[in-house]
């Protein structure tokens, strides 16, 4: 089993604004991607995941956002078992 590796937060920001403002720059997303998550110490589909997130907490992506899933991990472990 892969060894879970937490990133600072700012390293999170820096990396997701950066595929951001370069994206126009490769030839797909994913190459941006793949690019930048090299140059940050991180794998591509950590850094893809991250993007997904930010996406969707913005409303640029339909799914759950942080919000939502943090409020459905509280109920799911409030509720007393059946």
């Amino acid at each position: 089993m892969a060894k879970t590796i937490r990133y600072p937060l700012e390293v999170l920001e820096r990396a997701v604004r950066r595929v951001v403002e370069h994206r126009e720059e490769y030839p797909s997303e994913w190459s941006a991607i793949c690019s930048i998550a090299a140059k940050f110490g991180c794998a591509s589909e950590t850094l893809r995941g991250w993007l997904r997130r930010v996406e969707r907490d913005a409303g640029l992506r339909p799914g759950s956002n942080s919000d939502q899933e943090a409020e459905l991990a509280e109920a799911s472990s409030t509720d007393p078992p059946p």
